[in-house]
């Protein structure tokens, strides 16, 4: 897996407890600049790319919030980091920023003891949903990828623990990468890893810098025994001529490569693209080529996000049709990959 090593790190000088200085003296021929919010950064040199490369934020998570969630976890936990090495060309996170270096919160154990004090205040036992049967599962990944934090700081290893000893609680996060150092974390079945995949020359041109699709479905065994649940996350779907077949292609190499003991406990979640008109302004100019693959005004409608912000997805009755000859598909190929939502 590609590491990050930055050129540069920037600092709050509450994010200096023993994490943050373990980080600094990681990368001992970076830049430091003291910084006093880590979400209110200089003006930094380079493109979208190359900041993501070249920097590294420390800071202190201060909003201690979870979330509700209810499609690929119940909560969304307070993030560990925000950010991600990946520049893919469709990150809703980064298009909340005009540019997005990684973030790592250094106060893991505040986050943690958030999680902890929310759980606590849930009925217990717990309803039975499709998150999760028994645990109130949280989102642990959601602004970031969980694979590439762990390969920065203790702070996965330490989340991994709490959520192994935790009786209520089950984390859950979706991935690009294959971090083989997280085969020792011991989640003994608490936490829950998604790989994301996508058609392999889909995947070349839209998820930028991440590991490829061949490597993703190759560590699904092995992170099974590791420990981990493991399922998949077909994210985004993004229809073009001939995308039936290539996720055909898909789905014979996901049946052929997975083995039973895994199959017979995964499931799968399908989000059909979403983009946003920034972001799409943003890629003309470092990916071009993406957005002619992902921007497709003929077949996209305006939507307005659960957060506010004015994105364009499939139309309405289009998405409908294309629903179902995805479920068609899966349930032909592979039936033993039920679908846990989709939209």
């Amino acid at each position: 897996m590609q590491k990050l090593n930055p050129s540069t790190i920037l600092y709050t000088p509450d994010a200096l407890n023993q994490r943050g200085l373990q980080a600094l003296a990681d990368y001992p021929n970076a830049i430091r600049e003291e910084i006093k919010q880590h979400n209110r950064l200089p003006i930094l040199d380079g493109n979208h790319y190359q900041v993501k490369s070249n920097v590294l934020v420390l800071g202190r998570l201060k909003t201690l919030v979870c979330k509700e969630s209810g499609r690929s976890s119940d909560f969304i936990s307070p993030s560990l980091a925000n950010g991600c090495l990946g520049a893919c060309a469709y990150c809703y996170v980064d298009r909340n920023k005009p540019v997005n270096p990684i973030t790592l919160f250094t106060n893991t154990e505040e986050i943690l003891a958030a999680v902890d004090k929310h759980v606590q205040k849930q009925v217990w036992p717990k309803v039975p949903n499709q998150t999760h049967p028994l645990y109130y599962s949280y989102d642990i990944g959601c602004n970031s990828d969980i694979s590439v934090d762990a390969s920065i700081s203790d702070n996965v290893k330490v989340a991994v623990d709490f959520y192994r000893k935790h009786p209520k609680a089950f984390a859950t996060f979706a991935t690009k990468f294959v971090n083989s150092d997280m085969l020792t974390c011991d989640p003994q079945g608490k936490v829950r890893i998604r790989f994301s995949l996508l058609p392999h020359k889909v995947s070349k041109l839209v998820d930028v810098r991440t590991d490829s699709v061949d490597k993703r479905i190759a560590a699904i065994n092995d992170f099974y025994q590791a420990g981990y649940e493991v399922h998949v996350n077909f994210s985004p779907v993004i229809v073009y001529e001939g995308w039936q077949d290539d996720y055909r292609e898909l789905f014979e190499e996901l049946n052929e490569a997975v083995h039973p003991q895994v199959k017979a406990q995964m499931s799968c979640e399908v989000i059909f693209l979403t983009h946003n008109f920034w972001q799409h302004e943003a890629n003309l100019s470092i990916n071009p080529k993406a957005e002619d693959l992902i921007w497709t005004p003929a077949t996209q409608e305006t939507k307005r996000s659960q957060f506010g912000g004015i994105n364009v997805r499939y139309q309405h009755q289009l998405k409908a049709q294309l629903i179902e000859e995805f479920k068609q598909l899966q349930q032909e190929i592979i039936p033993w990959c039920s679908i846990r939502y989709i939209f």
